[in-house]
């Protein structure tokens, strides 16, 4: 099991690199899960240890995720989030060849709870909602294409079923189409940097999460 790569700690709040193929929060099913982890981590120094869950990441999605230590944290990390003021940049590997070398990418989304993925759809519906990102592709391997991703919205599966719609499934993930093996309970999508506002600052605060380390994440120019 993956330890917790710490990447920054405050009095506030906690930053990770979170492992793919573990969940961001607790379950019964799950005995291991990265707020677990980071529960473990501030038990070493505090009797009684809060973490509340800011945002998350898929199972199989690896990257920079923020926990709160307090409850005053969490609250202002989700109006920064409600408000949009927290800007996610994500990395993708994918097989096929894209068309463009860039573009932005405007779909209506269903969530299907049946099967656990997104489905996206042709015109809006009562229960749709908007998703918004744009891609760039930024290096080549062996493997595939390297997207820079800038999600506008920030719904369930969006990336992995936006790419999907237009032909570029992300490698490993076979709920969206993908044909290539990868990794087990991962697929080549990962949380890469994570800024947000800071009040009374001009300077935004900014995160790095450092990239899987495979052979499929192998490019010159990261």
């Amino acid at each position: 099991m993956p330890k917790l790569e710490i990447l920054h700690e405050n009095n506030d709040y906690l930053v990770v690199n979170k492992a793919a193929g573990l969940i961001s929060e607790k379950n019964p099913y799950e005995a291991v899960t990265i707020e677990t982890q980071a529960l473990n981590h501030l038990l070493k120094y505090k009797r009684k240890p809060y973490i509340g869950i800011i945002h998350r990441l898929d199972r199989v999605t690896s990257g920079v995720l923020i926990l709160a230590k307090k409850k005053s944290i969490l609250v202002e990390f989700n109006t920064l989030f409600s408000s949009r003021k927290v800007q996610k940049t994500y990395l993708a590997i994918v097989k096929n060849t894209p068309q463009k070398n860039k573009g932005n990418l405007v779909n209506f989304i269903v969530k299907n709870n049946k099967e656990k993925r997104a489905d996206i759809i042709q015109s809006k519906s009562k229960d749709s909602q908007n998703c918004i990102l744009s891609y760039q592709v930024i290096g080549e391997n062996d493997f595939g294409y390297l997207l820079k991703i800038k999600p506008k919205t920030g719904r369930f599966h969006q990336i992995r079923a936006q790419l999907a719609n237009i032909g570029l499934p992300i490698i490993g993930d076979k709920k969206y189409g993908s044909d290539q093996e990868y990794l087990p309970l991962s697929i080549c999508l990962h949380a890469w940097k994570l800024t947000y506002e800071v009040s009374n600052s001009k300077e935004p605060q900014a995160f790095e999460a450092p990239l899987p380390n495979n052979d499929f994440w192998a490019f010159k120019s990261i």
